[in-house]
């Protein structure tokens, strides 16, 4: 119980990625938060974590909303005096509206898409992230968590779903840079393919699917499960060399091979860096990924020159 009296707000955690991070922390021995916009499926959520022997505090809470987070976070100040030693910004609306809109291009999609990926999955953020610093500073410690992806790096999906993700990845660097001194860390996570339950949903069904690439599928099939990413954060927060790393991307899949772990279900990791991986992908010459040894990586900063900002 590594994490025994922490705690921890999880938003977004009724399914997917937030549900699989709030199970991970609350085994780890810390008291969650959890938010969502349905009561219901929090409650799903908050029994499986009790039933896991953890202390889950399901609130609904709508991330596009300020009031809603404004008492979220007031609600913990007073139930815990003021502590809070990790928020995980997840809550996210916009993967239903991304299906729908696949192979279209950005003029030919209503410009209210925007709203519907980057209010709760971007602004939302933003304002937790606020209410949170304010308490974690307050204490001198803390750890800050922006779930975003590949997204932000290159175009993937749509341009409001990229937009979004680099903005993810900007919040992490730039709070950074002014929680550093005040012994809060701020980092944005990279999740690989993840079979969410809405993802898989939406994959099974050719409708929705009949533009994707087929290895995109593939991708996701064999992707990683929500919990994943919740076994990493609580290696990270346990680390003692956290704050070398804040206002940093990490990535589950090189965190996993720095902890030395593996998914939920006793699977290895996709090492989505690995030039065996990466040669896969490509058509034509990826026959070579057999002869190509999985230990060799793609350095970090080829990662960024990849991304063409200059």
């Amino acid at each position: 119980m590594a994490l025994s009296g922490w705690i921890c707000v999880v938003t977004g955690a009724s399914r997917g990625i937030g549900r699989g991070i709030a199970l991970q922390l609350s085994e780890a021995g810390a008291t969650v938060y959890i938010t969502g916009r349905q009561d219901k499926t929090l409650k799903e959520t908050a029994a499986e974590v009790t039933q896991r022997g953890g202390k889950c505090l399901p609130v609904v809470c709508d991330s596009s909303k300020e009031d809603d987070i404004k008492e979220l976070f007031e609600r913990v100040q007073r139930e815990q005096n003021g502590r809070l030693d990790i928020l995980v910004n997840n809550a996210y609306a916009g993967v239903q509206a991304i299906f729908e809109n696949t192979g279209k291009k950005f003029w030919e999609v209503d410009p209210g898409i925007w709203d519907t990926i980057n209010n709760t999955g971007l602004r939302g953020h933003y304002f937790c992230s606020v209410y949170a610093a304010r308490m974690m500073v307050a204490q001198g410690s803390g750890l800050i968590v922006v779930i975003s992806s590949m997204g932000g790096l290159r175009y993937v999906f749509n341009v409001a779903y990229g937009v979004g993700k680099a903005a993810c990845d900007r919040l992490a660097a730039d709070t950074a840079i002014e929680l550093r001194k005040r012994g809060v860390a701020s980092i944005s996570l990279w999740p690989g393919a993840v079979q969410t339950e809405l993802v898989t949903q939406m994959l099974s069904q050719s409708e929705t699917t009949s533009g994707i690439d087929p290895k995109i599928k593939d991708i996701f099939a064999n992707g990683e499960t929500t919990e994943l990413s919740g076994k990493c954060i609580v290696e990270l927060a346990k680390d003692k060399n956290l704050m070398s790393m804040t206002g940093k991307v990490l990535m589950t899949c090189d965190l996993a091979r720095c902890y030395g772990l593996e998914d939920v279900d006793g699977r290895s990791i996709v090492d989505y860096t690995s030039l065996k991986y990466i040669i896969s992908q490509v058509p034509y010459v990826s026959w070579l990924s057999i002869i190509t040894p999985s230990f060799i990586r793609v350095p970090r900063f080829m990662l960024n020159l990849a991304s063409g900002k200059f």
